[in-house]
């Protein structure tokens, strides 16, 4: 599961592939919170490992100079369209 998050697997993606897994991840950070919610989560510790996975692919894309893409996301999210 660790080596899954290493930044060099990630670096060795291509930038739809890591938009893809950022999109796939918020997802699974919402379950996760969830079940956690509800106390049905086994390890609560995997939701730091998924943050973190998170940050490192964002930081990847804006190291690529694609930081469009976040900046459209954050206004998305405020309603802002």
């Amino acid at each position: 599961m660790a080596s899954e998050y290493k930044a060099q697997t990630f670096r060795e993606m291509t930038s739809d592939e890591i938009r893809q897994k950022l999109r796939d991840m918020s997802e699974e950070l919402f379950n996760l919170r969830f079940r956690n919610s509800m106390k049905q989560l086994d390890n609560p510790l995997r939701i730091r490992e998924v943050r973190k996975a998170m940050a490192r692919l964002k930081t990847l894309l804006k190291e690529r100079g694609e930081q469009e893409y976040l900046v459209e996301k954050v206004k998305k999210g405020k309603g802002e369209s």
